[in-house]
């Protein structure tokens, strides 16, 4: 039986799309940066997103190990989403909104970091998709046999 390895990492409070293979070839295009493969995220944050924000992340942002590439990031209505365990904190008095986010490289949070240097906390982080693969339609701990 061949080895499978994740394609990629998702940290501890981040959920959603893993891809698993035994190519190693396959692995090495969908992990490494060189490739460009992209990764969308849906991001529910604490605060209202303004254009200024989403602009900001639409040129790239510095962080602290330099800039990030320009990546595609939109305001979108709540998604359906499975119910996340532990749930996230709610406050009623702080706005939250979600962002769509695709990016095509992987710095360590990356997404966090970035969201996090326009002023928009990230609360909730869900990797739908990498490159035309998707998490759509599928329920949490269930997979789904690809062909490449």
């Amino acid at each position: 039986m061949p080895a499978v390895y994740p394609a990629g990492r998702l940290d501890k409070d981040s959920e959603g799309l893993l891809l698993l293979t035994d190519d190693g070839r396959l692995q090495s295009q969908i992990a490494e940066p060189r490739y460009k493969t992209e990764k969308t995220y849906l991001a529910q944050v604490e605060g209202e997103p303004e254009t200024q924000a989403l602009e900001a992340l639409r040129r790239g942002v510095k962080l602290k190990d330099g800039m990030t590439k320009p990546a595609k990031a939109a305001r979108i209505d709540l998604p359906e989403l499975w119910d996340r365990d532990p749930p996230i904190r709610f406050r009623k008095n702080v706005p939250d909104a979600w962002i769509s986010l695709s990016i095509s490289e992987g710095k360590n949070r990356q997404v966090r970091r970035m969201t996090a240097a326009v002023g928009l906390p990230t609360l909730r982080l869900v990797r739908w998709s990498v490159g035309d693969w998707s998490v759509e339609g599928l329920s949490p701990g269930e997979w789904r046999e690809i062909a490449v």
